[in-house]
């Protein structure tokens, strides 16, 4: 039982660190799918500073996320290893797109940068350019939602059933996969109506705030996790 609580500290500690590191990494340098683009690459060029630590604050998110997975299943393979290992297979994709769609964040510094070897661009062509590889970085972004926010499914089941936490996160944790998957195909087939995704986005706040939060405040239950399905 105190292993278990100690991983669950573990789970929770890493899971808020992620949840800080992440916002403060979004909201560094841009705000994810904004319509204008060319102010987004302004902000950028203007506060170049600011824009390598959010950069390196999402590459250090990202990290966290899957370091957080990794606990979570260390807690949860005795209720179902499987579903476990479903789970952190999900978040590992979605941290495997994150981090190629950054690169293409990164590559939009890089040809503004004013570097030698750029000369050959026409100023305009350089513009176009780094707008390419904004948008690449925004759907890319999106396109990982769709792992981050099938991974809840079974973290929420697995929370559910564990019979160690409280049965309500894992409830809010599958209300948060179908939250984080309609804003996924909100993006992609109505990108006009944004206001669709925005109940999901609050849950989704909410679910994972309170798992992160329960985790490291109140840990596990003080009995045995349920039998493996």
């Amino acid at each position: 039982m105190k292993s278990i609580k100690k991983t669950a500290r573990m789970a929770g500690i890493l899971y808020s660190a992620w949840f800080i590191t992440f916002i403060f990494a979004d909201n560094g340098s841009r705000p994810i799918g904004a319509a204008d683009n060319a102010a987004i690459i302004n902000r950028i060029m203007a506060s170049e500073g600011l824009f390598r630590i959010s950069f390196i604050s999402d590459v250090v998110a990202a990290v966290l996320f899957l370091l957080s997975a990794w606990a979570l299943y260390v807690l949860l393979k005795p209720v179902n290893k499987d579903l476990a290992l479903l789970f952190v297979l999900l978040n590992l994709g979605g941290v495997a797109v994150q981090c190629i769609s950054l690169l293409c964040e990164f590559a939009v510094l890089l040809l503004l940068s004013g570097a030698e070897y750029l000369k050959g661009f026409q100023p305009d062509q350089l513009q176009a350019l780094a707008t390419l590889f904004l948008n690449l970085y925004q759907n890319g972004f999106m396109i990982a939602q769709i792992f981050w926010g099938l991974w809840l499914l079974p973290l929420g089941y697995l929370v559910f059933k564990s019979g160690f936490l409280p049965k309500i996160l894992g409830v809010l944790l599958i209300i948060d996969c179908f939250a984080i998957l309609m804003w996924f195909f909100q993006y992609f087939l109505f990108p006009a109506y944004e206001v669709i995704s925005y109940p999901g986005l609050i849950i989704s706040f909410i679910a994972e705030l309170s798992l992160a939060l329960w985790l490291t405040i109140k840990g596990v239950k003080d009995q045995k996790p349920a039998s493996s399905v």
